[in-house]
């Protein structure tokens, strides 16, 4: 069983909780079952995984999406550690475009993240020695790739630790005005 709670500022980023079930032994979830997340508005065909490492409490990476033949609806779960999660509308002619949510997802809570297709995203790590694997439902393309400024003040999203560590790429991104 499974719970599924829209963010109250971008009701299509969902975040979704699977059931935990424990015993002496230690615990067991489903962290993924296709028909309840169909039952629940989520009816995507994921076709990457992807697992990433980050070694030091900061690192931002983000915010990045991909364009359409190769837009990506994304559904985060952290594995180690913790995350400050951001998801920002960039479906122009949505009525919440340009607005952002964010989350905490952390290893202990197994709560995970569904962002749909046309959505920015970003996170920063919270704890060092940090692990996100996300699905995709579209393959990773280097020439649809894009990205927002993560300090855009147009956005003015509060990352909780001010002075990130950054990839290169992440400090070169067009601002969200520059974008749309």
């Amino acid at each position: 069983m499974f719970t599924f709670k829209p963010l109250e500022t971008l009701p299509d980023v969902v975040l979704v909780g699977p059931a935990r079930h424990g015993d002496d032994r230690g615990w067991f979830a489903e962290v993924y079952k296709r028909t309840e997340f169909a039952a629940n508005g989520i009816a995507a065909d994921f076709c990457q995984d992807n697992h990433s490492h980050s070694a030091e409490k900061g690192t931002l990476r983000g915010l990045h999406f991909q364009v359409s033949p190769f837009a990506q609806g994304k559904l985060i779960r952290v594995v180690a550690g913790e995350i400050y999660d951001v998801a920002v509308d960039i479906r122009k002619g949505s009525t919440t475009f340009g607005r952002w949510a964010s989350t905490t997802l952390s290893a202990t809570g197994l709560a995970m993240l569904w962002i749909p297709e046309g959505f920015a995203h970003g996170f920063q790590t919270l704890t060092p020695h940090t692990e996100v694997i996300y699905k995709t439902t579209t393959e990773y393309s280097r020439p649809h790739e894009r990205g927002l400024r993560w300090d855009d003040p147009a956005l003015a999203i509060p990352w909780p630790i001010a002075e990130p560590v950054l990839a290169p790429r992440d400090r070169e991104w067009p601002s969200f005005a520059e974008m749309s």
